[in-house]
């Protein structure tokens, strides 16, 4: 069973492979999250094992169909001038995401958007969408984005001149902490990021996102993560791969992710 990378024998793959699994339902019954508070970090692969060892309370790992790991593909929409990268680069509250996201595996297809909730959290909207219209926004796209982003008092963006500007592909294993305060947790490898239109993508092998998404007290597996001394990265897969695809581009607050996280020891053409 492969889990993190492509070998099962791999000692990340061995650790995830040795955890009970959970359900989607009972995933969503504890921890489905939709507003939240996100912690986000990068490790080697060969970190995961130790890491979990230390995780103190139940672990289970999402399996749905047989599968624990599972492909995502994302486009993210932005007006001409970049708003979005650069609300979320400068740290402005009133930011927003839009993207369509892709379950390869099912074929599942989300319009979702993003923006920040009061004292840090992440809220989430999200619309049904088609697979074919992916890498697009329909009339009921742009009326959905509109009319979210008023809601979530996020002013003045130009809906109608939104247009893709980044696609992100990465395998993904969901982990659930059914402690005393439920929360879950993500494991992304193999992303890549291409510009749309553009032949050339950069890949991070090697490297697993883990974001921890649950309430204002962290998780156990936050505390796990600080006792082995790592510690939060600003990191967006939009944002940073945006930076890293254009160098005419602000690193802006991405700046340490990428040239001390990521790209020195990491990239490569996909």
């Amino acid at each position: 069973m492969s889990l993190l990378l492509e070998s099962p024998t791999t000692s990340a793959g061995v650790a995830l492979a040795s955890l009970p699994t959970t359900s989607l339902e009972r995933l969503l019954s504890q921890a489905a999250l939709q507003t939240r508070i996100d912690r986000k970090y990068v490790l080697s692969a060969d970190e995961v094992p130790a890491v979990l060892g230390l995780v103190e309370g139940p672990l289970e790992v999402l399996r749905i169909a047989g599968r624990e790991r599972f492909g995502y593909s994302s486009t993210y929409f932005d007006t001409p001038e970049l708003e979005s990268f650069h609300l979320a680069g400068r740290g402005r509250r009133r930011r927003f995401k839009v993207r369509t996201r892709v379950y390869r595996n099912s074929g599942d297809t989300w319009l979702e958007v993003k923006t920040r909730g009061p004292r840090g959290t992440t809220v989430k909207d999200r619309l049904p969408y088609d697979l074919a219209d992916a890498g697009r926004l329909t009339t009921e796209a742009v009326a959905f984005v509109g009319t979210t982003l008023r809601q979530r008092d996020v002013e003045d963006v130009a809906v109608a001149t939104l247009v893709p500007s980044l696609h992100t592909s990465y395998d993904r294993t969901t982990l659930l902490l059914s402690g005393s305060t439920p929360s879950r947790a993500t494991l992304d490898t193999r992303l890549a990021w291409r510009r749309p239109g553009a032949p050339q993508s950069m890949a991070l092998p090697g490297k697993v996102i883990v974001e921890t998404k649950g309430g204002s007290t962290p998780s156990a597996l936050d505390r796990a993560l600080w006792r082995s001394g790592i510690r939060p990265s600003r990191l967006s897969k939009y944002g940073t791969g945006l930076a890293a695809l254009d160098d005419d581009l602000p690193d802006l607050k991405w700046h340490r992710v990428l040239t001390q996280q990521l790209i020195p020891t990491a990239a490569q053409p996909a």
